[in-house]
Protein backbone atom coordinates (compact mmCIF):
# COMPACT_ATOMS: atom_id res chain seq x y z
CA UNK A 1 0.00 0.00 0.00
CA UNK A 2 0.99 3.11 -1.09
CA UNK A 3 1.15 6.36 1.66
CA UNK A 4 2.25 9.92 1.33
CA UNK A 5 2.48 12.89 3.29
CA UNK A 6 1.58 16.06 2.76
CA UNK A 7 2.69 18.21 5.38
CA UNK A 8 1.91 22.59 5.40
CA UNK A 9 0.75 25.33 7.76
CA UNK A 10 -2.59 25.76 6.23
CA UNK A 11 -3.16 28.43 8.22
CA UNK A 12 -5.70 28.87 6.89
CA UNK A 13 -6.06 25.99 4.09
CA UNK A 14 -6.58 27.48 0.50
CA UNK A 15 -8.21 26.06 -2.80
CA UNK A 16 -4.33 25.73 -3.90
CA UNK A 17 -3.80 23.32 -1.06
CA UNK A 18 -6.94 21.66 -1.44
CA UNK A 19 -6.02 21.39 -5.30
CA UNK A 20 -3.16 19.62 -4.57
CA UNK A 21 -4.87 17.28 -1.73
CA UNK A 22 -7.58 16.14 -4.28
CA UNK A 23 -4.79 15.47 -6.81
CA UNK A 24 -2.45 13.47 -4.59
CA UNK A 25 -5.07 11.47 -3.31
CA UNK A 26 -5.62 10.15 -6.49
CA UNK A 27 -1.69 8.98 -7.15
CA UNK A 28 -1.59 7.06 -3.56
CA UNK A 29 -3.60 4.66 -1.20
CA UNK A 30 -3.38 6.99 1.96
CA UNK A 31 -2.55 10.57 1.99
CA UNK A 32 -1.55 12.32 5.36
CA UNK A 33 -2.52 14.95 5.01
CA UNK A 34 0.13 16.68 8.41
CA UNK A 35 -0.40 19.83 9.99
CA UNK A 36 2.98 21.04 11.19
CA UNK A 37 3.49 24.57 12.94
CA UNK A 38 6.74 26.62 10.84
CA UNK A 39 9.04 27.98 13.84
CA UNK A 40 9.31 31.40 11.37
CA UNK A 41 5.58 32.24 11.32
CA UNK A 42 2.91 32.75 13.93
CA UNK A 43 -0.23 30.00 13.42
CA UNK A 44 -3.39 32.52 13.38
CA UNK A 45 -5.55 29.49 13.51
CA UNK A 46 -4.93 27.03 16.55
CA UNK A 47 -3.64 23.10 15.27
CA UNK A 48 -7.09 22.05 16.13
CA UNK A 49 -8.88 25.11 14.01
CA UNK A 50 -6.65 23.93 10.84
CA UNK A 51 -7.72 19.97 11.19
CA UNK A 52 -10.88 20.48 11.24
CA UNK A 53 -10.96 23.16 8.16
CA UNK A 54 -9.02 20.26 6.60
CA UNK A 55 -11.22 17.53 7.64
CA UNK A 56 -14.18 19.76 6.82
CA UNK A 57 -13.29 20.32 3.02
CA UNK A 58 -11.67 16.11 2.56
CA UNK A 59 -14.73 14.53 4.10
CA UNK A 60 -15.70 13.34 0.44
CA UNK A 61 -11.96 12.01 -0.13
CA UNK A 62 -11.95 8.50 1.75
CA UNK A 63 -8.17 8.04 1.83
CA UNK A 64 -6.59 11.01 3.65
CA UNK A 65 -5.89 11.33 7.29
CA UNK A 66 -5.83 14.44 9.03
CA UNK A 67 -3.18 14.55 11.71
CA UNK A 68 -0.36 17.35 13.47
CA UNK A 69 3.02 16.83 14.14
CA UNK A 70 5.02 19.18 16.53
CA UNK A 71 8.00 17.06 14.84
CA UNK A 72 10.03 16.88 12.11
CA UNK A 73 7.89 15.59 8.76
CA UNK A 74 10.05 13.21 7.94
CA UNK A 75 10.03 11.90 11.53
CA UNK A 76 6.67 11.41 11.45
CA UNK A 77 6.90 9.97 8.13
CA UNK A 78 8.86 7.35 9.00
CA UNK A 79 6.62 6.63 11.99
CA UNK A 80 4.16 6.15 10.04
CA UNK A 81 6.04 4.03 7.60
CA UNK A 82 5.85 6.29 4.51
CA UNK A 83 8.28 6.70 2.02
CA UNK A 84 6.71 9.76 0.14
CA UNK A 85 6.26 13.40 0.63
CA UNK A 86 4.29 16.14 -1.39
CA UNK A 87 4.95 19.61 -1.78
CA UNK A 88 3.43 22.18 -3.23
CA UNK A 89 5.63 24.08 -5.77
CA UNK A 90 4.22 27.97 -6.76
CA UNK A 91 7.17 30.00 -8.04
CA UNK A 92 10.94 30.61 -7.82
CA UNK A 93 11.20 31.17 -4.17
CA UNK A 94 9.39 28.18 -2.97
CA UNK A 95 11.33 26.50 -5.72
CA UNK A 96 14.67 27.19 -3.59
CA UNK A 97 13.01 26.83 0.22
CA UNK A 98 11.71 22.81 -1.07
CA UNK A 99 14.89 22.64 -2.52
CA UNK A 100 17.10 23.14 0.68
CA UNK A 101 14.32 21.27 2.67
CA UNK A 102 14.51 18.17 0.44
CA UNK A 103 18.19 18.04 1.06
CA UNK A 104 17.73 18.19 4.49
CA UNK A 105 14.81 15.82 4.29
CA UNK A 106 17.35 13.13 2.80
CA UNK A 107 20.02 13.17 5.17
CA UNK A 108 17.69 12.64 7.90
CA UNK A 109 15.99 9.97 6.36
CA UNK A 110 17.26 8.41 3.33
CA UNK A 111 14.48 6.31 2.41
CA UNK A 112 11.63 9.38 1.74
CA UNK A 113 10.90 10.46 -1.53
CA UNK A 114 9.65 14.05 -2.90
CA UNK A 115 7.25 14.28 -4.78
CA UNK A 116 6.57 17.93 -6.45
CA UNK A 117 3.15 19.22 -7.38
CA UNK A 118 2.41 22.01 -9.33
CA UNK A 119 -0.75 24.26 -8.79
CA UNK A 120 -3.15 24.76 -11.36
CA UNK A 121 -2.29 27.85 -13.37
CA UNK A 122 -5.64 29.82 -11.36
CA UNK A 123 -4.17 28.73 -7.96
CA UNK A 124 -0.12 29.57 -8.69
CA UNK A 125 -0.29 32.73 -6.60
CA UNK A 126 -2.61 31.98 -3.86
CA UNK A 127 -1.10 31.81 -0.55
CA UNK A 128 -2.39 31.77 2.89
CA UNK A 129 -1.02 35.37 3.54
CA UNK A 130 -2.20 36.56 1.12
CA UNK A 131 -6.18 35.38 2.08
CA UNK A 132 -5.34 37.18 5.23
CA UNK A 133 -4.95 40.67 4.04
CA UNK A 134 -7.66 40.54 1.92
CA UNK A 135 -9.68 39.39 4.89
CA UNK A 136 -8.38 42.42 6.39
CA UNK A 137 -9.64 44.84 3.88
CA UNK A 138 -12.88 43.11 3.37
CA UNK A 139 -12.13 41.95 -0.02
CA UNK A 140 -14.23 38.56 -1.50
CA UNK A 141 -11.53 35.56 -0.48
CA UNK A 142 -14.44 32.85 -2.24
CA UNK A 143 -12.14 32.37 -5.06
CA UNK A 144 -9.12 31.35 -3.03
CA UNK A 145 -10.62 29.41 0.11
CA UNK A 146 -12.76 26.28 0.28
CA UNK A 147 -16.43 27.36 0.19
CA UNK A 148 -17.03 25.49 3.37
CA UNK A 149 -14.48 27.27 5.20
CA UNK A 150 -15.43 30.77 4.48
CA UNK A 151 -16.78 32.07 7.73
CA UNK A 152 -14.61 30.52 10.05
CA UNK A 153 -12.01 32.09 7.40
CA UNK A 154 -13.36 35.28 8.14
CA UNK A 155 -14.94 35.31 11.62
CA UNK A 156 -11.45 34.36 12.79
CA UNK A 157 -9.57 37.38 10.72
CA UNK A 158 -12.11 40.24 10.07
CA UNK A 159 -11.41 42.51 12.75
CA UNK A 160 -14.12 44.20 14.62
CA UNK A 161 -14.86 47.34 14.42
Amino acid sequence: MKKAVYPGTFDPLTIGHLDIIKRASRIVDTLHIVVADNYKKVATFSTEERIEMINLVTKDLDNVVVSSTDNLVVRYAKDNDIELMIRGLRNIQDYENEYALYQFNRNINRSIETLILFPSSKNHFVSSSAIKELIVHHADISPYVPKEIIKMVQNKLRPTK
